[in-house]
């Protein structure tokens, strides 16, 4: 039977781990000079870039990190590092330089991962299937990621009308400040990575 208490659950915690309203400026800021269809297909791409990870992790996540020996904390930090690069660079401006292969890379990379399907999502996924038990328990997880993922497209998909308000000038302004807010991200995220280390989590 479909659990309506498991899958609020579960959908309210990933809202608060990937943060739509959040990635909002963080989208603007990585699509800003693009073309508005090559900006939609940006944000249908990031969505199903971070459902496929989320999913992948969710099938067979433990697995893969046991295999990989890799721990919990381990994966928080990584993701807080690769997020610190993408903030310096938005910070600094050189996110400002478009190129060829960008549309791609913005998509996958932070977009998808791991701004969107993050160590923190991941980790929550994990553990949401494993504690799981029977077809309406699952049914209710995977509902509860696929009606995330819908939120965080239409998200980035209407937030769009927001760069033709803003101008260059708050684009820019958009930029920066969302390079701050990603560098915070990301010292928490290995923060909490090296307070796990300490604590002997995963």
């Amino acid at each position: 039977m479909f659990d309506f208490t498991l899958f609020g659950s579960v959908f309210f915690t990933l809202f608060v781990i990937m943060d739509p309203p959040g990635i909002t400026p963080i989208f603007l800021a990585l699509t800003s000079g693009r073309a508005t269809k090559v900006q939609r297909r940006m944000a249908f791409q990031a969505a199903g870039v971070a459902f496929g990870v989320i999913a992948v992790f969710g099938i067979c996540g433990q697995q893969i990190l046991d295999y990989l020996h890799v721990s919990v904390p381990a994966l928080r930090v990584a993701g807080g590092l690769l997020l610190l690069l993408i903030a310096l660079d938005l910070l600094t401006g050189k996110a400002d330089e478009p190129t060829q292969t960008k549309d791609v890379n913005v998509a996958l990379v932070p977009l998808g991962m791991p701004l969107l399907a993050g160590p923190g999502a991941i980790v929550t996924v994990i553990l949401a299937v494993q504690h799981a038990h029977g077809f309406g328990e699952q049914s209710s997880v995977w509902l509860a990621i696929v009606a995330m993922h819908a939120v965080l497209w239409l998200t980035m998909r209407y937030s769009l009308a927001i760069i033709r308000v803003i101008k260059e000038g708050g684009v820019v302004l958009v930029t920066r400040l969302s390079g701050m807010l990603l560098s915070a991200i990301a010292v928490q995220s290995i923060a909490n990575g090296v307070f796990g280390f300490i604590h002997g989590e995963g």
